[in-house]
């Protein structure tokens, strides 16, 4: 039987470790930037987004509620993200949808500023799984040519919110500016497509576990999970490659009563030597020059 899924990946064959100055563990912090990228009918889009601190969508009309939920990710979220990133010496991906960019670009040029990656996520914050291959191509080039202007450098990496289309990796790979997309979720291990870098992404180790029904409740409920996940990672890493992503969003952790929990994962990664954090662009241009698809 002929698979178009592979259920094996690298079992019992795993890559020694390949980063920098012999780190056993690449630790990518990934922000998602969204606010104002979700749907809004307010915004001119066909319905209001219903995923927030609560989930209820208001239907036909423009949602307040819903919209300055959001816009705390700017208006407070950010500032505490970045002052925790500062302390540490830390450096991120802020994962960023077209709309965020074209409507706050002195978000994107404080971030560029701090020495962060700046990577697409989609014009607007939704699913690619429907889309038209023309339709997606041209909001693959809309988001980025966004960033690049609004930063004035441009992305080299992509990710989809949830479901990516059955052409969407075709299509960054067709335009030959995208070195990266983290549109896996199967392994602790990067792996090439050609000259393409996957890069393997993660829900567990994430804050949108602070959502309603996620688990997350305290901050140390996210640091616990977090700092537990790093530590089975690093000790893995002395034998074979590993990889761990951190996903956090402006208006989750940049919340008062949860910020901490970010400063302690900082704090407890801080504590271990050989330890790489790095924007997700350096990790995938590590991992292709040690496995033949450097550019």
């Amino acid at each position: 039987m002929t698979d178009r899924r592979d259920f094996k990946g690298y079992f019992g064959a795993e890559p020694a470790p390949c980063w920098p100055h012999g780190a056993r563990l690449a630790v990518s912090f990934v922000v998602n930037v969204e606010e104002g990228a979700e749907l809004s009918i307010g915004d001119g889009d066909p319905r209001n987004e219903s995923v927030y601190e609560i989930r209820e969508e208001v239907e036909g009309v423009p949602d307040p509620c819903m919209e300055t939920h959001f816009a705390y990710g700017t208006r407070q979220g950010y500032a505490r993200i970045a002052a925790a990133f500062d302390r540490h010496g830390a450096k991120a991906t802020f994962s960023t949808c077209g709309r965020v960019a074209e409507r706050s670009p002195w978000l994107m040029q404080d971030i560029v500023a701090r020495g962060h990656e700046v990577s697409c996520h989609g014009w607007l914050w939704q699913r690619h799984a429907h889309m038209e291959r023309d339709e997606e191509r041209r909001l693959i080039a809309r988001t980025h040519g966004a960033i690049k202007t609004a930063c004035g450098v441009a992305p080299v990496g992509w990710h989809t919110r949830s479901a990516a289309s059955a052409n969407t990796r075709d299509l960054l790979i067709e335009r030959g500016d995208f070195l990266y997309d983290s549109d896996v979720y199967d392994d602790d291990i990067p792996r090439m497509a050609g000259d393409h870098v996957l890069l393997p992404y993660a829900f567990d180790t994430n804050d949108m576990r602070f959502s309603p029904g996620g688990g997350f409740v305290q901050a140390a409920d996210f640091s616990t999970y977090v700092t537990g996940a790093f530590d089975r990672l690093y000790a893995e890493g002395a034998r074979a490659a590993r990889m761990m992503s951190i996903g956090l969003h402006l208006r989750l952790i940049g919340r008062p009563g949860r910020i901490a929990g970010l400063e302690d994962v900082l704090a407890h990664i801080a504590r271990h030597e050989d330890v790489w954090i790095a924007p997700r662009r350096d990790i995938a241009a590590c991992w292709a020059a040690a496995h033949g698809g450097a550019r």
